[in-house]
């Protein structure tokens, strides 16, 4: 059997991702063969853009010009995908290192802060009033599930630790 060095040859293109080839008998004694680079590892959807490299021609035509045909377009389009991930990746660290992001950041943290400290502010005053035997004022006094949806558990459990001393006693205690 011929020795055809086809692997080797592949192995000797420069390219990053998945290499598809798919062969097809077509008329007379003539085959169409479809390669198509896939590169999962870029994240930019363009890449689906990229059109599969057609070749056709008798088995003899393709054994003496498949590579040199394929190698110039197959090594382009694998530079242009690792182009695009690592242009998105630099995209996405200037966007997060931009001083509109941190300042926004920055914002949003002290919104939580105050927002974590009204919280707290409303419990307290509610374990107060509890200790002073305030029952209703104390439940009155709890943060608005509204307000702290992030918290509605703990609301929830602090409403229900109250309601049993405001439910009233059929023997008047």
């Amino acid at each position: 059997m011929e020795r055809t060095n086809f692997f080797n040859q592949i192995a000797q293109m420069n390219f990053t991702g998945d290499l598809q080839i798919t062969i097809k008998k077509g008329a007379e004694s003539n085959w169409i063969v479809s390669v198509l680079l896939q590169n999962e590892s870029c994240g930019d959807n363009a890449k689906h853009l990229i059109v599969p490299c057609t070749l056709r021609g008798t088995a003899q035509e393709l054994d003496e010009d498949f590579f040199a045909t394929i190698t110039s377009p197959l090594e382009m389009a694998s530079g242009l995908m690792v182009n695009m991930e690592s242009f998105m990746k630099q995209m996405e660290e200037a966007k997060k290192n931009s001083a509109i992001e941190k300042e926004k950041s920055e914002k949003e943290k002290k919104e939580k802060e105050g927002k974590d400290k009204k919280f707290q502010e409303a419990m307290s005053k509610s374990a107060d009033l509890e200790k002073e035997h305030k029952y209703k004022e104390a439940w009155t006094a709890l943060p608005k599930i509204a307000d702290f949806p992030e918290y509605n558990e703990a609301i929830r459990k602090r409403m229900s630790e109250l309601e049993k001393f405001l439910a009233p006693s059929l023997f008047g205690e």
